[in-house]
């Protein structure tokens, strides 16, 4: 490992055996016996408070002599470093080092150069991968442990794939009927239906808008949309919820795109976007044409309609966003790149103004955050005595006992 990179099983608080761990007791052992000299470094405080997106002002609130801190004037004590660390969502360890770390997601990372955090991924969004990676290690073993055999779809595709060919098989695969689709009277319930047929085909999908059960860390759309984990016994596609269900419905094909092709990434695109890697243009190639056919639409689309009737019309039809049905409206040639890019600009500065739905029902969200076929698998390993209840509590995000039970009888599993 590289100086001054820090990995995902860095040390999170004093006394851990990692040999992080070993430099924060030497530092501990000096600041009890008051040689605290290099604790509290201004520039360590200044990372841990940008990486974490906060205010100097708003952290002041908690911590009145933040300022002082970072002038070093005073240096803050051991209890006030581990409650700053906790404020910024950063693990203590870090503020022992020498100097800021270099914090990398863990996972190929394809999203666009335009991304304002490309090169400094939030707290918020490797806590996310870090416990999704987390869930499918365990689900990985627990899928062994049934005999399950390896899902055959996961990689079954190339980048040289057809990209019709490959989206008829994928809907194929799913049972994603285009007409079913149509009689369905809302995009939530449209979601909805997707999520279900991806689970039960076997692909662990997790859709979340906060990290982990913690609403007050809510991610965000314009870092990141989704990341796929491919593995053939524990394919993974996580889904920021913080996102429209329009949106997220696109997210989704575009991750199960990535499973087929067997290709693990962290994205950020839309359907009008113009990813540069050759794996999220494939990607949103497929998506596009599994969630709008380029011939059922082009059999829709009627010429010279009035675009604004016409989006509405078919997102309706299709249950996708109208930025979907833009996109395919151009691959159809009804649209120059111009007229797309003009269209696309209007489109996207009308669904920002749209009010967001409320979280609703604790554990039926809580089913949707972790996974059915996770939470199922989880809840009933712990119940046989095969899983520890500690170690449960971790994987879905609570310490409660009667949590866990309401969990289980929501799942029919209690």
């Amino acid at each position: 490992m590289k100086a001054g990179t820090m990995s995902r099983g860095s040390t999170r608080s004093c006394g851990n055996s990692e040999p992080m761990a070993k430099l924060v007791r030497d530092r501990c052992d000096h600041a009890e016996n008051g040689n605290d000299a290099g604790r509290g470094e201004a520039a360590l405080l200044r990372w841990a408070r940008e990486r974490a997106g906060l205010d100097a002002e708003l952290l002041a609130h908690r911590f009145p002599r933040l300022a002082d801190w970072e002038r070093q004037e005073v240096r803050p004590t051991l209890k006030q470093l581990e409650r700053f660390a906790k404020a910024t969502h950063t693990p203590v360890g870090y503020l022992f080092l020498p100097e800021p770390p270099v914090d990398r997601v863990p996972i190929p990372d394809f999203r666009t150069a335009g991304n304002r955090r490309i090169e400094h991924p939030s707290p918020d969004l490797l806590d996310t991968v870090y416990l999704c990676q987390q869930r499918q290690e365990w689900y990985r073993d627990f899928a062994r442990s049934q005999g399950e055999e390896p899902l055959r779809f996961v990689g079954s595709a190339t980048l040289a794939s057809d990209i019709e060919a490959t989206a008829t098989t994928i809907r194929r695969a799913l049972g994603f009927d285009i007409e079913e689709r149509r009689q369905m009277p809302t995009w939530t319930e449209a979601l909805r239906r997707f999520i279900e047929q991806a689970d039960a085909l076997g692909v662990l999908v997790m859709v979340n808008g906060v990290v982990g059960n913690n609403n007050y860390r809510k991610l965000d759309p314009d870092e990141f949309r989704g990341f796929a984990l491919a593995d053939n016994l524990a394919p993974l596609v996580f889904i920021n919820g913080a996102d429209t269900k329009a949106a997220q419905v696109f997210t989704l094909a575009h991750e199960v795109a990535h499973i087929w092709v067997g290709q693990t990434a962290l994205s950020d695109v839309g359907p009008v976007t113009a990813p540069t890697h050759d794996v999220e243009r494939w990607c949103n190639q497929v998506a596009a044409e599994l969630l709008v056919p380029l011939a059922v639409l082009r059999a829709e689309y009627q010429r010279g309609e009035d675009l604004r009737g016409a989006l509405d019309r078919l997102a309706r039809r299709f249950k996708v966003s109208t930025l979907v049905i833009l996109r395919r409206i151009h691959d159809a040639g009804g649209l120059t790149r111009d007229q797309l890019w003009q269209a696309y600009q209007q489109e996207l500065e009308r669904l920002r103004k749209i009010p967001k739905g409320s979280g609703g029902d604790f554990y039926l969200t809580q089913g949707a955050r972790v996974g059915k076929r996770f939470a199922r698998a989880l809840v009933a390993s712990t119940l046989e005595g095969q899983t520890l209840h500690r170690d449960a509590f971790r994987l879905l995000g609570f310490s409660k006992l009667a949590t866990f039970r309401e969990l289980g009888h929501s799942l029919g599993l209690v």
